[in-house]
């Protein structure tokens, strides 16, 4: 079949937080993103204030309201500081936001082009799950940092006290997973595979993604060339509150549970997303006395594996090493994976009921099991 599908890859995500200034720095010093620009009040923009944020081919914006009336607060009221949007690159803005719309998405920003010296760049939106912005952005005729009203961030100067902690190995954008509400995760799926020309990469049941107290169902749609992969959780019934059932409560509706950030040295970013005081979830050791036996031979050495509480999988076309942050705000809604791709394609399924479990014990500590 030919592909027909016009995401090339993401281009960014937006996080709306109330104070986007500590934000940048949290995420500066404890996962290694570095401020390259910013846009406010200096700038000459007065609605709101935007720092951007890079690491490899990681891009974060993130944005506060200047005013108490301003769209941007109101969201952090509802749910926390949290993915506001996720932004696609395409080649044809016009075309994706028409057909979208067309297949029934609810049109928030036309096509509209903004321009500075640089030249011009061209975006739209469409309504995502929940409050979540489904962002397209066009870059062919636009050669500057990001966008117009963006200017050069001090803190890439040689000022930057942060510039010589060592870097934290994160690379890429592997997957941003949505949580959706009961009965919506078909309804995005065929979405994303209708209007955006995505693929059914994997399905999960909730007898596959389940422990004794409860379970989920999933979805992965991903482009045809792997460059965005996006799962869709809902909630299944179970005898207490699931993961998902307790984002849905405390982000007030669906949204982006988490962001799944790429590295070539699991081990090594690990160790020092934990020495910049990134908070992991914990993995038993016993989880390690049978890991050779359902993997097979790794090439990362096992103690030191199990000394950062890093899980394995495989699947036919190689393995994968991955862990999970605790949730990054007092709300127990967003948080990061960490995965290391060695020749995997799937997303850990092995680890599923590991990884829930000690998610459970999470919630039994905040009171929502």
């Amino acid at each position: 079949m030919e592909n027909t599908c016009p995401i090339l890859g993401f281009d960014h995500l937006e996080f709306y937080v109330g104070n986007a200034k500590q934000a940048a720095y949290f995420y500066e010093t404890q996962f290694g993103i570095r401020p390259i620009a910013f846009r406010g009040l200096e700038t000459g923009y007065r609605k709101a204030a935007s720092y951007l944020l890079s690491q490899g081919n990681i891009r974060f914006v993130l944005s506060s309201a200047l005013g108490a009336d301003h769209p941007m607060g109101e969201a952090v009221a509802r749910h926390g500081d949290g993915v506001a949007a996720i932004a696609y690159l395409v080649t044809d803005v016009r075309q994706v936001y028409q057909k979208a719309v067309q297949k029934g998405a609810t049109a928030v920003i036309p096509p509209t082009d903004i321009e500075d010296r640089d030249g011009r760049l061209r975006f739209a939106a469409i309504q995502g799950y929940g409050d979540v912005l489904f962002k397209l952005v066009e870059r062919q005729h636009y050669g500057g940092l990001f966008a117009p009203g963006f200017m050069p961030s001090q803190n890439t100067s040689s000022q930057n006290p942060h510039q010589g902690r060592p870097a934290t190995g994160l690379t890429d954008i592997d997957h941003v997973v949505g949580n959706v509400e009961v009965g919506a995760m078909d309804r995005w799926v065929n979405f994303f595979i209708e209007a955006l020309g995505f693929n059914l990469l994997a399905h999960f049941d909730d007898k596959t993604i389940a422990t004794a107290h409860s379970a989920l169902m999933s979805k992965v749609v991903q482009t045809p060339t792997g460059e965005v992969k996006l799962p869709i959780n809902e909630p299944a019934p179970g005898p207490r509150m699931s993961q998902i059932d307790e984002y849905l409560r405390f982000n007030h509706g669906p949204g982006v549970q988490h962001i799944a950030l790429a590295t070539h040295d699991i081990i090594k970013t690990v160790r020092q997303l934990k020495a910049n005081g990134v908070a992991f979830l914990e993995t038993p050791l016993a989880y390690y006395d049978t890991l050779e036996a359902r993997v097979g031979a790794i090439d990362e050495p096992l103690d030191q594996l199990a000394e950062l509480g890093i899980l394995v999988d495989r699947d036919a076309d190689g393995y994968l090493l991955q862990i999970f942050t605790q949730p990054v705000g007092d709300r127990p809604t967003l948080f990061f994976e960490v995965i290391e791709r060695c020749g995997a394609t799937s997303f850990g399924e092995g680890n599923f009921k590991a990884l829930f479990e000690a998610i459970e014990r999470e919630q039994a500590r905040r009171g929502n099991l």
